[in-house]
């Protein structure tokens, strides 16, 4: 009876005998996971992240717009300056100057040109030049900017003495001097306001250019 129990038992093997099993030392070999509410919870905050970086991405696009027709504006004002200090002749005049000109809601002011088209006649003079210069110059600042505003005119205040902000008044009077003003719809700097009331309808210029002298020859 004994001999029989003996050859019976049970032989428990040792890690000796298997050395590439795997072995599990806890009682209770489950495995672990995530539960349904963790991944309910790891969605919610990467739903935030996504929220927060897709505002910031619009901030930037937004202020890329501003800073790229900031840019343009002050080329284009450049320019307007460059062709009446090239045609200086015409427009040192405080009457008559055909390069005085205002546009606003796509209509501008001065007698219209095209004589420095290449199929065109040649302009006839320096006044005609200069209508032609600013017929096509107004057509591009039109173009280019959106709910575009300009004024060029001799003024002595280009910019409110109550608030030091640039004002669209052009104050004729001794020493006043020509100044090239530039505005469009942008983005209000009052973020609080939303739909069209967080735009600015080129309220103020936002460029103020002055027109230097030129050389005298």
């Amino acid at each position: 009876m004994l001999n029989a129990m003996t050859h019976h038992r049970t032989v428990i093997p040792s890690m000796a005998q298997f050395p590439g099993a795997v072995w599990s030392t806890h009682p209770l070999n489950r495995a672990a996971g995530f539960s349904l509410i963790e991944v309910l919870v790891s969605i919610v905050v990467l739903s935030f992240g996504m929220l927060g970086m897709v505002g910031m991405q619009s901030a930037a696009l937004q202020a890329n717009r501003e800073a790229r027709l900031q840019s343009a504006a002050t080329v284009l004002a450049r320019e307007a300056a460059e062709m009446i200090r090239g045609n200086k002749s015409i427009g040192v005049l405080s009457t008559s100057n055909p390069y005085v000109r205002t546009l606003s809601a796509g209509t501008a002011t001065g007698t219209s040109s095209y004589c420095l088209g290449v199929a065109a006649t040649a302009c006839a003079d320096t006044t005609e030049i200069a209508n032609a210069q600013m017929t096509e110059w107004l057509a591009r600042v039109d173009a280019e900017l959106p709910g575009a505003k300009v004024s060029i005119c001799f003024d002595t205040t280009p910019f409110d003495t109550s608030t030091g902000l640039p004002q669209w008044t052009c104050t004729a009077g001794a020493g006043a001097v020509l100044v090239v003003k530039i505005g469009w719809t942008r983005g209000s700097t009052n973020k609080s306001q939303t739909g069209t009331n967080a735009f600015d309808t080129a309220s103020k210029p936002a460029i103020v250019l002055p027109v230097t002298a030129g050389n005298t020859a």
